[in-house]
């Protein structure tokens, strides 16, 4: 049988992988497993996958150029995630290893996240439940009705394309913007960035984390937000110029904000921006559901099920470069 490294710690092997995909996985290949409790550093994973064939990796494990080069008998590497920035893809493709990456099943449970987080922002409920929970009365506070509220999407993928046709449904006025996206729905409006954040009562995030929407939220984007309105990132830190956000939560020229992601570590919120006290921030959390979960770990179950069987696996990123297939 083929040797397959899948680099998810114990933790994040129940939390992320699942039992069921695991035990599917073993009747196809040789899995070892990594047992440290934290996540695999780059000579970890060349110790590890010396003998392998195949590696897993969850998306804590950066796999930089130094693994491709120290393992010749690697042929191919898949993500259990969608995510493969921090992954040397050219080199990766210099040394004719595929990389691979799951598809995005976790969109049901971002949307629903979002979501709540809208709640949240408009209602307050979490100061009411932690004072009740410290025995204290709760301060009473007119909150904000989404219906008839108006919010503008950053960003019009998979994600959007879910979410909007819900906001709708609650009543909410929908603005969309991207540049590279044909907005088809004539229940939404697609505006130029800067109309959309001068407009919008609740601002969220959903673009593409690339190098041209590196700080795409900076400090011109938030000045023309409402005093207030809200802002949601539910992409990637990388899109937001934090000092920026920082700036403009603390002076008051933005209402709050909520956030899944950030720029600490494993792209989860930064401790400095969810310690304000109007911003709520979960931990990466998004795409945590049991049914998100099992689906990427699922498809890269499959990925394994296509290479045992000498075909080229869903999810390929550089499959023109793939020299080491046979």
């Amino acid at each position: 049988m083929m040797k397959l490294l899948l680099t998810h710690a114990p933790l994040a092997r129940t939390t992320y992988y699942g039992a069921t995909a695991l035990e599917r996985l073993r009747t196809l290949v040789d899995v070892v497993l990594h047992q440290g409790d934290a996540p695999l550093d780059p000579k970890g994973v060349i110790a590890a996958a010396k003998d392998a064939d195949y590696i897993i990796a969850d998306r804590a494990t950066a796999v930089p150029a130094e693994v491709f080069a120290a393992l010749p008998k690697l042929r191919v590497l898949m993500r259990s995630a969608i995510d493969i920035r921090n992954i040397d893809v050219a080199a990766a493709s210099k040394a004719g290893v595929l990389v691979t990456h799951a598809e995005a099943g976790f969109v049901p449970s971002v949307v629903e996240l979002t979501v709540g987080f809208l709640v949240e922002l408009s209602r307050g409920m979490s100061r009411a439940i932690t004072a009740y929970h410290e025995g204290q009365r709760p301060e009473i506070r007119v909150g904000r009705q989404l219906a008839g509220s108006t919010v503008g999407i950053v960003g019009y993928g998979r994600i959007s394309r879910a979410l909007a046709p819900v906001l709708a449904a609650l009543g909410m006025k929908v603005t969309v913007s991207d540049p590279y996206a044909q907005v088809d729905d004539r229940r939404f409006v697609k505006l130029p960035l800067d109309e959309l954040m001068a407009g919008a009562d609740y601002v969220i995030c959903l673009a593409i984390a690339n190098a041209e929407t590196e700080n795409l939220l900076d400090d011109a984007a938030f000045a023309r937000m409402k005093p207030d309105a809200f802002f949601i990132n539910m992409s990637r830190g990388n899109l937001v110029d934090e000092a920026a956000l920082a700036k403009a939560l603390t002076e008051g020229r933005i209402a709050g904000a909520a956030m899944d992601v950030g720029r600490a570590p494993d792209q989860m919120p930064s401790p400095e921006l969810a310690r304000l006290p109007n911003v709520i921030a979960t931990p990466h959390i998004g795409g945590l559901t049991p049914p998100a979960s099992e689906s990427q770990a699922m498809d890269t179950v499959r990925q394994v099920e296509a290479l045992v069987k000498g075909e080229m696996p869903p999810g390929a990123a550089n499959p023109q470069d793939w020299t080491r297939r046979a």
